[in-house]
């Protein structure tokens, strides 16, 4: 008999909803009523923009005292790439040598069903207790992201629904679980540069110019020295040019022009307009008067943030460590993630199962670990309203 409380069962019953983005797939539907039917209340919330697709969203809270602990995360996964090789149907949720086999198993259906389990496990024992726990679940986090957590969030706002900490779900650990948690995000930049020149034939160069040493100058002026050095939680700002392209099949002409693109991942000492800054600061240094380029940056949601270590962080590193015995890192690595929308609202850590994985074929998680993951949200969840004041 299929039991929610279950982390297992339930990772298996979501893995069988085909919820590629941005379709819901009934994944959103099943907690829903497994939380409606556990008292929590319950909103089903679809969002539209212009030119993106419609989204369907979760939010669910028990109890309306403080302090408020959210869980997040995301139902919808990517697409399965080529069926045929995987080693068992990409939804089926097949159990084979002690590892949950299906798209989405650790990206991040596990860790959602961990947290579900978790949450009616403890309600279980304590109905009364002091505070609330809520579930914040999107079908927008693998797409544009845009008619997903940030939508939620503002309704939550308009509705008067506030929260004091959040744990995201999202696959953290590279190794084994209990390896990391994630208390910040680097922020993501990209920006694009032409270099205009004149097409013309190689043997009359004097009659042409050449836009690649001009963009190979430009590259260099950017790259030439680091943004910094790093700080106390995040590494050094990391530039990487990603294509330089002149679109030329002829081996006997000069390119009208060259584009490149780049992406910067970035710490706390930058916001995208310093950062932006700095960049058009080192092209104009590097094109002088000889180079004609122009630069855009595209619009970024993605900053950089950190939630601050203290009690909440703490919580969460005492129940990884009772369950695993391993003191997790502190880490801000890795890409981004709905955690750079929450922020905005209260403080977040991050905090899955292990990576390794994620978007690949025949994407699994091991059981041991979907249990454990549930055993330590549990853990955390009974130090979290064990006192009635939790400092961030």
């Amino acid at each position: 008999m299929f039991d929610a409380r279950n982390a297992v069962q339930l990772t298996q019953a979501l893995i069988r909803c085909p919820s590629v983005t941005p379709e819901e797939g009934g994944a959103l539907h099943l907690i829903a009523d497994i939380l409606g039917a556990a008292g929590f209340e319950t909103h089903l919330l679809r969002f539209s923009a212009d030119g993106t697709p419609d989204v369907d969203n979760l939010y669910a809270r028990f109890g309306r005292g403080a302090p408020h602990l959210l869980f997040a995360g995301h139902t919808d996964v990517v697409p399965v790439g080529d069926e045929i090789k995987w080693s068992a149907p990409p939804f089926s949720g097949e159990i084979r040598d002690g590892k949950l086999y299906g798209r989405g198993a650790t990206d991040m259906k596990g860790g959602v069903a961990a947290s579900i389990s978790a949450a009616l496990r403890f309600i279980d024992k304590h109905p009364d207790f002091d505070g609330s726990i809520g579930f914040l679940i999107t079908g927008d986090e693998e797409g544009p992201a845009i008619n997903g957590t940030v939508k939620v969030l503002e309704w939550m706002r308009e509705n008067g629904e506030t929260f004091d900490h959040c744990i995201l779900g999202e696959p953290t650990n590279p190794e084994q679980l209990g390896d990391m948690i994630k208390i910040g995000r680097r922020g993501s930049l990209t920006g694009h540069i032409i270099v205009q020149g004149k097409q013309g034939h190689v043997a009359y160069p004097h009659l042409a110019d050449n836009p690649i040493p001009g963009m190979m100058a430009l590259v260099q002026g950017v790259l030439a020295d680091p943004l910094d050095e790093g700080t106390a939680h995040f590494g050094a700002t990391n530039c990487e040019f990603t294509t330089i392209d002149v679109g030329n099949k002829a081996t006997n002409v000069i390119p009208n022009e060259v584009r490149a693109t780049f992406n910067i991942r970035f710490n706390d000492i930058w916001t995208p307009e310093t950062l932006e800054a700095e960049i058009r600061k080192r092209l104009d240094k590097a094109a002088g008067n000889r180079i004609h380029y122009e630069a855009r940056f595209e619009p970024t949601n993605a900053i950089a943030f950190m939630t601050q270590p203290g009690p909440f962080v703490e919580k969460m590193s005492a129940a990884i460590e009772e369950m695993t015995g391993i003191k997790p890192q502190l880490s801000t690595t890795g890409g981004t993630s709905d955690a750079r929308f929450i922020c905005k609202d209260g403080p977040v850590i991050e905090f899955g199962l292990t990576g390794k994985t994620m978007h690949q074929i025949d994407e699994h998680a091991d059981i041991a670990e979907i249990n454990a993951l549930a055993k330590i949200y549990e853990g955390v969840i009974e130090r979290y309203f064990s006192s009635s004041v939790l400092a961030s």
